[in-house]
């Protein structure tokens, strides 16, 4: 413990960490790192813009959906289901009961609504949506779980540059400090972007899966009442 401590009381270490800025780290990253810092960025961007996408569009599918399930509800009959009555409405519940009614319809014979054809038509529907549920959010993980790597990537090779100058005859701290800060930095970039997109993206994540659940319990009551009332 002593030789440690004379060894890192022997190196002065203040007047780098005095001196030095996020700036000055990147100036001393090579280029490898540079370009790795610059991906990143854009990574970043690419990401807050699939995020504010990805929740707007859950507002307007919840609010879609809510005024639609509404409307459905107030039918006294499913017989009486129109797409008509619905001008310029396209929300999750209406493609489904649309879709469901179409089927209850063509498969109808004698009076009786063949329910298998129903529930296909449903499933279908259903299957659809959850595509464009998870639409975007494989990119989101791609960088949540690239990123790191690529942080990763940009320090090894900037370290590797580093330390490839002590052939010559440069180990001194103060010459190795600047490039392994400047080597560091991309992976603080990289954290910088993947911590903050991983809760977010644990946040659309969760509420996908919600608005999921929330369509195939509708769809299943929806299957419930169509055979119930087109039955009577």
């Amino acid at each position: 413990m002593n030789v440690m401590g004379n060894l890192l009381n022997g190196c002065n270490f203040a007047p780098l960490l005095g001196s030095a800025d996020l700036f000055s780290y990147f100036a001393d990253s090579n280029f490898a790192g540079k370009v790795v810092i610059f991906v990143l960025a854009l990574l970043n961007c690419w990401a807050i813009s699939i995020m504010l996408s990805k929740n707007s569009e859950l507002k307007r599918i919840r609010r879609a959906n809510a005024r639609d399930e509404k409307k459905i509800n107030e039918l006294p009959n499913m017989v009486d289901y129109d797409d008509a009555n619905f001008p310029g409405q396209s929300s999750p519940y209406l493609r489904v009961c649309s879709r469901a009614m179409a089927a209850a319809r063509a498969s109808s014979k004698d009076g009786r609504v063949r329910m298998n054809y129903v529930e296909n038509a449903i499933r279908r529907a259903i299957t659809e949506y959850e595509d464009r549920y998870e639409e975007k959010m494989y990119w989101l993980a791609t960088i949540v779980s690239g990123a790191p790597f690529l942080g990763l990537l940009g320090t090894v090779w900037g370290v590797m540059d580093a330390f490839g100058t002590m052939d010559s005859g440069g180990a001194t701290i103060e010459h190795l400090a600047p490039g392994v800060s400047g080597a560091l930095l991309t992976t603080v970039t990289a954290l910088c972007v993947a911590i903050p997109i991983v809760f977010a993206y644990n946040n659309l994540s969760a509420r996908t899966r919600g608005e999921m659940t929330k369509l195939e319990n509708f769809a299943s009551n929806l299957a419930d009442r169509i055979e119930l009332e087109t039955s009577a």
